[in-house]
């Protein structure tokens, strides 16, 4: 018997169905089936309309015809009265009768063509109702239909702001914090120069919410002086005694406040930290960390340092990854974090000196887990949950993962077909689209901790609106509310022992 020659048989076969792509599949059955609701929908319609035209006619037939019987009794009773006026009255009296008799039918021909128009429609919507199926709107349902819980004023936890740092401060500072006060379970002390704070408030209207949000006792203006520009040194913070910056880090001194905020001069701040609230003991240099995105949703890597060190040794980076260990088990809820160490390739042999000396410190360290090196490729795949690196490398990162979200996005419209099957295609890809970049949206992760120093303190970019405000007041709050300042403050201890 003759063999089958495989590519001959698989040549003579249909094509199969499932050969095309799942998505379009789903999208052709989807459209197809509104397409048959909608025509249902459609005749359903033309039926409550055709009802409605039959009982217009009914009712406009209905008062023709008392209108005319109305006329002839007026016209037979006129000739009677002429005539006799006993017989006159009784036909009078009969012609009331009768349009009497035609008012009740007009009114009962109404009200049945009305009772008629509304079952149908209550029908056709009970019966038709169920068959629709719309993604689309069942997403945008699914996002906003979640209603903001009510916020007790005792879970409230106060937050220290610096009103005036930030390239277009104070007014978007101040907006973002008044709509921080209604999402999230905090209040605020706004430290900044008053004249310009109210300035800023009338600018952008909040007046009316500002003082309402005074007299709740949910925000608290502090007056400060002239506030630390973004370009001036970080030293000035010793001139400018009296700066928002300076008075905000005070009242996380002093106890009024669990956290403070500020979107201004960096290097000002990470100074104003230091001589304010001072290191903790066996941190040499306080770092910066970021949550960046990864492919789960709710678990972010952190990174850090991203800016506050430029040149670092080996024993910086082993302290960089203690105090990310601790942050990302108490904030972030991660039962053993995996640390990595950023580098060019994941032998221990590779990288520059820096790296191999702090390879070896961190695969020694007994506190946490090192995972070994991480490539860049794998910083946002999930791997790890916390990434060391200097603080040169690591702003390099941030500020190419800034870019990422708004250049995806203008790919994908570039990419999309045009016509009709596009925007059907646009439609369905709306809330996917959204939800992209919103997790890839840096707005969204508007803040960054400066983790090394005796007290809460998150950074913002200088150009934060109100979306990167409210994004890094509630980093702020979970800080503070996780107890950060505690574990770290075992770590001070531990650090003293072993010196």
């Amino acid at each position: 018997m003759v063999p089958k020659d495989p590519d001959s048989s698989s040549a003579l076969e249909p094509r199969s169905k499932s050969t095309r792509p799942k998505a379009i599949r789903r999208l052709v059955v989807w459209y197809r089936r509104n397409a048959a609701v909608t025509s249902l929908v459609g005749t359903a319609t033309n039926s409550a309309s055709a009802a409605g035209n039959v009982a217009e006619s009914v009712v406009s037939s209905a008062g023709n015809v008392a209108e005319s019987v109305v006329s002839s009794a007026g016209n037979v009773a006129g000739s009677v009265v002429s005539s006799a006026g006993n017989v006159a009255e009784s036909v009078v009296s009969s012609a009331g009768s009768v349009v009497s008799s035609a008012g009740t039918v007009v009114a009962n021909a109404g009200s049945s063509a009305g009772s008629v128009v509304s079952s149908a429609g209550s029908i056709a919507g009970n019966m038709l109702q169920p068959l629709v199926f719309d993604p689309l709107r069942r997403l945008q349902s699914s996002e906003s239909g979640t209603e903001a819980e009510a916020i007790l004023d005792r879970d409230r936890l106060w937050i220290a702001v610096d009103g005036m740092g930030g390239d277009n401060a104070p007014g978007p500072i101040l907006d973002g914090c008044l709509q921080a006060i209604q999402r999230l379970p905090l209040r605020i002390k706004f430290v900044g120069e008053s004249d310009k704070v109210q300035a800023a408030a009338q600018a952008l209207d909040l007046s009316e919410e500002l003082d309402q949000a005074t007299k709740a006792g949910h925000l608290e203006l502090v007056a400060s002086g002239p506030s630390v520009g973004m370009d001036e040194e970080a030293t000035v913070v010793r001139r400018k005694r009296d700066a928002s910056i300076n008075l905000a880090m005070d009242l996380v001194k002093k106890g009024e406040a669990l956290a403070m905020y500020s979107a201004g001069n960096s290097g000002a701040l990470m100074a104003s930290a230091i001589f304010r609230l001072g290191r903790l003991k066996g941190i040499d240099r306080p770092a910066i960390g970021a949550l960046f995105p990864t492919k789960d949703p709710g678990q972010p890597v952190l990174v850090l340092d991203v800016g506050a060190n430029m040149d670092c040794k080996p024993t910086y980076l082993h302290q960089f990854a203690l105090l990310g260990n601790i942050y990302s088990r108490d904030v972030l809820q991660v039962a053993q974090p995996r640390i990595g160490l950023l580098n060019i390739g994941e032998e221990e042999c590779k990288g520059n000196d820096l790296s191999i000396r702090a390879y070896e410190l961190l695969r020694e360290e007994k506190r946490l887990h090192f995972a070994g090196n991480c490539e860049g490729r794998d910083v946002l795949s999930g791997e790890f949950d916390v990434v060391v690196c200097d603080g040169f490398t690591g702003n390099v990162l941030l500020k190419f993962l800034e870019s990422v979200g708004s250049v995806l996005l203008d790919v994908l419209r570039a990419e999309l077909p045009r016509g009709r099957r596009g925007k059907v295609g646009s439609a369905f890809l709306r809330s996917n689209l959204k939800r992209i970049k919103k997790r890839l949206d840096h707005a969204e992760h508007g803040g960054a901790l400066l983790l090394g120093v005796n007290g809460i303190c998150v950074i913002g970019h200088g150009s934060s609106k109100a979306l990167s405000v409210v994004s890094a007041l509630r980093l702020a709050h979970s800080a503070a509310s996780h107890g950060v300042m505690d574990d770290l403050a075992q770590l001070q201890k531990a650090s003293t022992v072993s010196a």
